[in-house]
């Protein structure tokens, strides 16, 4: 089976709106510490992906989706920082995908399609913070991304108890007017 990455446009999500909640419910159903807890249904995360289809409108957020079969099976975001002392940033956010489309590479292949948008927006440093212990953890090292450390208790997992939060950065691109030097 091929995937097809996309950066979406705000159209493009709310149209995978649909697709997005039964990625996000299936990744918390699993075990994934991503903010909301048990139990959930697909429907219960229509309102926080409508926002972020707004927030892909307003130029706040880089929405990337991998598609297969006609389905949205995994995605990942950056948040753009709009402070003026952070035109540099963005945080990387809920990097998802199904179960049944894990194995394939999806991630990496949502990585760098995001990565490369946000150094195409000017940004040269990404930051993350990802359940310790988790899955996902594991992941980050594996494409470039280095650890800063861990916050205990920073969060629950959804069936209750905490679980601490690793951060990660990662430098991507040159800024702008570096490129245009040739630098």
């Amino acid at each position: 089976m091929t995937a097809a990455i996309r950066i979406a446009d705000a159209e493009t999500a709310m149209a995978a709106i649909p697709d997005l909640c039964e990625v996000l419910s299936d990744c918390i159903n699993g075990g994934a510490s991503l903010g909301f807890m048990l139990p959930f249904k697909p429907e219960d995360s229509a309102d926080y992906w409508r926002g972020i289809a707004e927030q892909v409108g307003s130029g706040g957020i880089i929405l990337a989706l991998a598609e297969m079969e006609g389905r949205v099976v995994g995605t990942v975001q950056v948040g753009l920082a709009s402070k003026p002392n952070q035109p540099h940033r963005g945080d990387l956010m809920k990097l998802l995908v199904h179960r049944s489309a894990r194995g394939l590479g999806l991630s990496r292949l949502l990585m760098q399609a995001v990565e490369a948008e946000a150094a195409r927006r000017d940004r040269t440093l990404l930051v993350l913070d990802t359940a310790t212990g988790s899955e996902a953890e594991a992941i980050y090292p594996r494409f470039g991304w280095e650890r800063v450390g861990v916050i205990p208790d920073y969060a629950m997992w959804p069936d209750g108890g905490f679980c601490g939060t690793t951060l990660f950065y990662k430098r991507i691109g040159l800024p702008g007017s570096l490129q245009a030097a040739g630098m």
